[in-house]
């Protein structure tokens, strides 16, 4: 009986953090939105299968470039035409940072080859170059496609808890980085890592797809946003 109720709740935990939410394409930039998402998500099924761990290395690394762009090219907006942002330099500069934090805790635990490495650089300078052009010329259709990447993220790390849940990963111990970043207990385990990445991803999908819409004049509902858990104040490990 009492291996029963941390079942039930850890079930639980991953139904709240993960809400069933798709943003029905409205119009021709929603619709290249999520193609471009969908064509994306089928290179990655097809390199990767469910080699979770080495996915999320190479994502990530894509990942953390879309709130780096977005904040920079506000912060120049801004300057240029002297307004306030709204807060959204902040808001996505910490994405950007969040991002960056997963992919720091799946190199740790996934261990990149050489070859994935070579992917990475490759894909991080091809998907920089593509998505500063693609935000110059239409920023709603580029925080539309950041909303799409992360309904695909929320996917696959329920695919992940999946595989961990049914035997078919290890679950390993949680890095270090990961318990400072997110203040999980000290026997917190990979599964708890995926947990609090996916609760990240819904949130950044959530995010992004309302800024998408407030651009395009579209009413924003944020009564079902998923909430951004706690983060650390502190970025960096004490050495």
């Amino acid at each position: 009986m009492q291996d029963s109720k941390p079942a039930r709740s850890a079930r639980a935990e991953q139904r709240d953090a993960e809400p069933q939410v798709h943003h029905d394409p409205n119009g021709f930039s929603d619709r290249f939105a999520l193609g471009f998402t969908k064509l994306l998500r089928f290179l990655a099924d097809t390199f990767f299968a469910k080699r979770y761990g080495h996915r999320a290395i190479v994502l990530e690394t894509v990942a953390a470039v879309p709130g780096m762009v977005g904040g920079t090219l506000t912060h120049l907006k801004c300057l240029r035409r002297m307004v306030d942002d709204e807060g959204w330099i902040r808001t996505l500069m910490e994405e950007a940072e969040n991002e960056r934090m997963h992919l720091m805790t799946f190199v740790a635990i996934a261990k990149p080859t050489a070859f994935e490495r070579l992917v990475i650089l490759l894909a991080q300078w091809i998907f920089y170059v593509g998505f500063f052009l693609l935000y110059l010329v239409s920023s709603r259709t580029a925080h539309r496609v950041v909303g799409y990447f992360e309904e695909e993220a929320v996917l696959s790390y329920t695919l992940y808890l999946q595989e961990i849940d049914e035997g078919r990963s290890p679950t390993v111990p949680a890095p270090d980085i990961a318990k400072h970043y997110w203040g999980l207990p000290a026997d917190a385990t990979l599964r708890d890592v995926v947990l609090v990445v996916r609760a990240d991803e819904a949130h950044h999908r959530d995010l992004n797809h309302g800024y998408a819409s407030k651009l395009a004049g579209e009413p924003v509902d944020r009564a079902h946003a998923a909430p951004y858990p706690p983060h650390a104040d502190t970025l960096r490990m004490d050495a």
